[in-house]
């Protein structure tokens, strides 16, 4: 038969991580759809990775090594062959190596989660070049740290489950675009009776879908919890038997939750003291009257100064209700931490052979790349090799990204699928292989099922997986290791340490035939304790976070910018921004497949009638935003989902495909979070104006 169908895994950035079927038609892919039978996809994919044979087959893929002819960031490349690349890339990678090898760094993050085609052969490569590390932070750290604090690990309450319960908080999320398999689930317990909450700053589609909106201030979630708090111990509404059993420092706790009446918390999240009474008693009840009471967390509310802390109190609720006691109850910020993945044996740290390269933040790139060299820094950035990644589109505090990777002495080597705004600024552009045309194992962190992609087609013109550039690089450096002759299978067998309980039986030929296997994993992972923190327990009061010179108990951190914490700055720029995913675009991937950019338009702003109104700005018409980092424009959306004093820049769009040539990252700031060194990409004071007509007239 001509046509077959392969299984394979969505390799995005999103917790889902969808089981797939791909027809193929005498070697050419000729659909993409949810495998029906994988009980969390079940047949159903967004409409985004429904086009993934559009993707793949985008008459502006990358086929072909190039090289840079034109300016940097211009985007004028010439053809070169695989071995000439290859060629100047080892050399131009050697003399740097020479002189420093810390000079030479990877950024690369998401394009691809998966575990081999992400960050296997790679890092092997670069520990072995003894290069600079890097802190992939740009995303979730902050959420897993202050998780991870009082938790233990990134585990939390089966998606599986959640159409058993009879509340579900939805906090800091947009299921709906980024989560569309959780939010079938929660319909389902909507039709079954359950009361869904958004707790968002955004009337997002999400919240309009839910019974209830609160929207609160950006950045004060750690307030909302700490008074959610207060009412839940003054009203009795916690399960004192699970807090003896299993959590520490209820007492210091307590002590501090007593501090934030309903009254306080009310004014610093800019909502109603009915609103933050009558959350706490609902969330109090529900548990207490036995029934699943599930909280959803996102990443979005980390995305602020007191993020990881946000997180933390948020994940210390289900304990203080006893709500883990049932499987539709507890908190999912993330499941990647069930997953016994064998990272060192994928890595190899061993390689680094005893060296300790400093680490380089992928949040601070545009300052890191304009640092001189120095004793506390170190050797200046020569060299930047970006894969899975698109910097000059997804930084923060973007002009000074550009600036960066701009500098005529700075070797960029660049592997991607199409001409992003990164690829435009490669020295060489090398030609990555999509989802269809390579070999992937993956995790998720939604579910809880390990997962296997299969090679569809082959390569499409000169295209390499990663993988393969590494291992011809390798090779073409001298680098005579076996481990860089493993091919991917090989790789992917090593994937999951087969030795953990809860991987039971993995085996990569079984797994790549079946397309996934669950985890063995209970279905209330917490109902009696065993928490993996030092202390088994979920630990109100950490003596790690002490010891890290955090405070060890929640406490609400506002955000560096706020009229709260810099009066001054919010007098000159009054309104919030927040820049959450648009529905058809994945951080800055799919923008370019014009199906998808048709539907979402062009760049918006969502502002509130009042703010918009005291600027004279009407609804179409063309906005700048702007503060002392940069500015951008969009058109203007005139709409009460943005509550008062806040502004909606959905994202993250190409800068090249936007009118001004500039996305929402230009006012961003390169500023850490309290815990995990994250991107502070919400917490961000903006002034927002009529664009002026030759604004106007400039961008049509």
């Amino acid at each position: 038969m001509s046509v077959t169908q392969v299984r394979a895994a969505c390799p995005h950035d999103c917790p889902d991580t969808c089981a797939i079927l791909v027809t193929v038609d005498k070697g050419v892919a000729t659909e993409v759809k949810g495998d029906p039978e994988h009980p969390t996809t079940q047949g159903v994919l967004c409409t985004k990775v429904a086009r993934y044979v559009e993707r793949t087959y985008h008459p502006d893929r990358v086929l072909y090594p190039m090289r840079r002819i034109g300016r940097k960031g211009e985007g004028r490349f010439e053809r070169i062959t695989w071995v000439e690349a290859i060629d100047e890339i080892a050399v131009r990678l050697g003399e740097i190596a020479s002189r420093d090898p810390q000079a030479i760094l990877p950024y690369s993050y998401a394009g691809t989660m998966g575990l081999v085609q992400g960050d296997s052969m790679s890092l092997r490569f670069f520990n072995k070049l003894g290069a600079s590390l890097l802190d992939r932070t740009i995303c979730a750290t902050a959420g897993a740290t202050g998780y991870k604090y009082t938790i233990g690990s990134s585990i939390g309450t089966d998606i599986e489950q959640f159409q058993d319960a009879k509340l579900i908080l939805i906090w800091g999320g947009n299921p709906i675009a980024s989560n569309l398999h959780l939010w079938m689930r929660v319909q389902e317990a909507k039709r079954r009776g359950a009361k869904l909450i958004a707790i968002d700053p955004y009337r997002s589609l999400t919240a309009e879908k839910c019974h209830q909106h609160i929207a609160l201030l950006p950045g004060t979630d750690a307030a909302l919890a700490l008074g959610m708090m207060h009412v839940l111990i003054q009203e009795d509404l916690v399960d004192h038997d699970y807090i003896a059993n299993y959590t520490l420092g209820y007492d210091e706790l307590k002590a501090r939750a007593l501090e934030w009446t309903p009254e306080r918390t009310a004014e610093t999240c800019g909502i109603t003291v009915d609103e933050v009474v009558g959350l706490a008693r609902l969330y109090g009840q529900s548990a207490r009257s036995g029934e699943g009471t599930a909280i959803r967390m996102n990443y979005g509310l980390q995305r602020v100064r007191g993020g990881g802390m946000a997180v933390r109190n948020i994940a210390c609720l289900p304990a203080l209700v006893g709500a883990w006691r049932h499987p539709a109850g507890g908190v999912q910020l993330s499941t990647s931490g069930s997953f016994p993945t064998n990272r060192p044996a994928l890595q190899r740290p061993d390689l680094l052979a005893g060296r300790a390269p400093r680490t380089i933040n992928m949040t601070t790139i545009g300052d890191d790349l304009l640092q001189e060299a120095s004793p506390g820094f170190g050797p200046k950035i020569e060299a930047v090799i970006v894969y899975n990644a698109n910097p000059l589109a997804i930084a923060p505090d973007s002009a000074r990204v550009a600036q960066g990777f701009e500098r005529e002495d700075l070797f960029t080597v660049v592997l991607e699928h199409f001409h992003t705004d990164s690829a435009d600024y490669a020295d060489i552009l090398l030609p990555a292989t999509t989802q269809l045309e390579h070999v992937d194992a993956h995790l998720a962190y939604g579910h809880l099922y390990m997962m296997a992609n299969n090679a569809a087609i082959e390569p499409i013109g000169e295209a390499k997986p990663n993988t393969e550039f590494f291992r011809l690089l390798a090779a073409r450096m001298g680098f005579d290791d076996p481990c860089f002759r493993e091919t991917d299978d090989e790789l992917a067998a090593q994937a999951f340490d087969k030795k953990h309980e809860r991987a039971v039986h993995f085996d990569w030929e079984s797994l790549k035939k079946k397309g996934w296997q669950k985890l063995a994993m209970p279905d209330a992972p917490f109902a009696e304790g065993g928490f993996p923190t030092p202390s088994g327990k979920c630990e109100f009061y950490s003596s790690s976070m002490a010891r890290d010179g955090l405070d060890p108990l929640p406490t609400y951190i506002p955000p560096y910018e706020s009229a709260a914490s810099n009066p001054e700055l919010a007098r000159k720029y009054p309104l919030a921004m927040i820049s959450p995913p648009a529905r058809n675009f994945l951080n800055s991937t799919f923008v370019n497949v014009q199906s998808l950019r048709a539907t979402e338009g062009e760049p918006h702003l969502d502002i509130h009638p009042n703010d918009a109104a005291r600027r004279g700005i009407a609804h179409g018409e063309m906005a700048r935003i702007f503060n002392d980092r940069g500015s951008f424009v969009a058109r203007a959306r005139v709409t009460d989902k943005a509550r008062e004093g806040l502004v909606v820049g959905l994202s993250i769009w190409w800068k090249k495909l936007a009118s001004d040539g500039k996305n929402a990252n230009e006012v961003t700031s390169q500023r850490l979070t309290d815990m995990g060194r994250a991107p502070t990409f919400y917490d961000t004071l903006v002034q927002v104006e009529k664009a002026s007509p030759s604004t106007r007239d400039e961008n049509l």
